[in-house]
């Protein structure tokens, strides 16, 4: 399957050069039908570039305090020089959502063109 998400202009370019190569979601019902090898469409919201990058693992987990807590903050996005904060991620989604579906790692790969 082929999926489409937007990114702002960071983390794009962070996934563009590999290093980032962990997405952080809302484990909502669209994320729900993830699966291994299928295809993400990244659109860049500034500039409308895109990027197809391929999932390679998922890992589903309560909140972002425990995402944060099994992955490295390079590849999640953060540069070597800033602290990784999980309450970063309340400025995409509320307390209520998190609880709700709990939230999900999509492991990727950029595809080669």
């Amino acid at each position: 399957m082929k999926y489409f998400m937007k990114l702002k202009n960071d983390p794009f370019c962070k996934i563009k050069n590999e290093s980032k190569i962990i997405e952080m979601r809302l484990f909502d019902e669209k994320r729900q039908m993830l699966n291994i090898k299928d295809v993400i469409e990244f659109t860049n919201m500034s500039t409308n570039e895109k990027m197809l990058c391929e999932v390679t693992n998922l890992y589903r987990y309560k909140d972002f305090d425990e995402l944060y807590k099994n992955h490295d903050k390079t590849s999640i996005g953060y540069n070597e020089n800033e602290v990784a904060n999980p309450s970063d991620m309340s400025m995409y989604y509320s307390l209520d959502d998190i609880k709700k579906y709990g939230t999900l790692a999509i492991e990727i790969r950029k595809i080669k063109m």
